[in-house]
């Protein structure tokens, strides 16, 4: 009978990353700028939690080519500094010179469309969209399972740059923004809906039998709360893979919890584990 199974962290060092990482994760000395959640074999999508302290770099992913996969990700917003902002797309429509040049001489900071964040907000972030996250933010990031990244400009930090590769795979329009959630009932709010996967928003204010998927796996995010998946406790900062064609089981919350959840999208081939 195949039950939740807790997927362990593993804590990524950066130099733009933190050291507080409350409530989510106890303090560490080392600055840290993402957790990551993986399984064995290997999913199609990937889980993270970052945490930011400086700027990212202004950067791209690539869409999927010649059977490797890109990267299409989303962010939802779970804690954000007075001053916070992310960037997305351009505030117009640049041409392929004007972006290479931007990026030597520091321009396109003022060329992207900056957008002020708050706890809560969910925006979605296509393979090909220029963007940058800024400091100050801890943000639940979900993506296809890949990691290769184009790097446009680092705020003079001494890092490689990636330009041909990223003009080559930039949209170098604007962005429509943070994503407007559509309710489903229960609790339950869609936020993004695309070809690697969906997401959606779960609270619980009382106990409820769950019925996981029969034909695909799922992930289960806390985000706040304290409770158990059929008798495991759970706590925020946690990742639970729940294998495909699980048996039902309680989800018992002690006072609420908000919960993420993903899975491959109807109509995916997704490797599914037997876990």
């Amino acid at each position: 009978m195949k039950q939740p199974v807790k997927l362990e962290p593993s804590f990524r060092e950066k130099i733009w990353g933190a050291t507080d990482l409350a409530p989510w994760f106890e303090p560490r000395a080392e600055k840290t700028g993402e957790v990551w959640f993986e399984s064995q074999p290997p999913l199609p999508i990937l889980l993270k939690f970052i945490f930011t302290s400086e700027n990212l770099s202004v950067q791209v992913h690539p869409q999927d080519r010649e059977g490797r996969p890109g990267k299409t990700e989303m962010w939802h917003i779970l804690k954000a500094g007075p001053d916070a902002r992310i960037a997305l797309g351009f505030k117009q429509h640049i041409s392929r010179e004007r972006l290479r040049e931007s990026s030597l001489s520091g321009e396109i900071e003022r060329l992207l469309e900056w957008y002020p964040v708050q706890a809560g907000e969910t925006y979605f972030t296509p393979a090909g969209t220029v963007h940058a996250i800024g400091a100050g933010l801890a943000l639940c990031e979900i993506q296809q399972n890949s990691d290769v990244t184009y790097r446009l400009y680092d705020y003079g930090r001494p890092r490689e740059l990636h330009l041909e590769e990223a003009v080559a795979v930039a949209d170098r329009g604007p962005h429509p923004g943070p994503v407007q959630p559509v309710a489903l009932g229960e609790g339950r709010q869609l936020l993004v809906r695309c070809p690697y996967f969906a997401a959606e928003r779960l609270a619980f204010s009382s106990d409820c039998r769950y019925q996981p998927d029969p034909a695909r796996f799922e992930l289960l995010i806390v985000l706040e709360g304290c409770g158990d998946f059929g008798g495991q406790p759970f706590r925020p900062g946690e990742v639970w893979l729940v294998p495909a064609g699980s048996s039902r089981f309680e989800i018992r919350p002690r006072g609420g919890a908000c919960l993420l959840r993903t899975y491959p999208p109807e109509g995916s081939t997704p490797d599914v584990p037997n876990a």
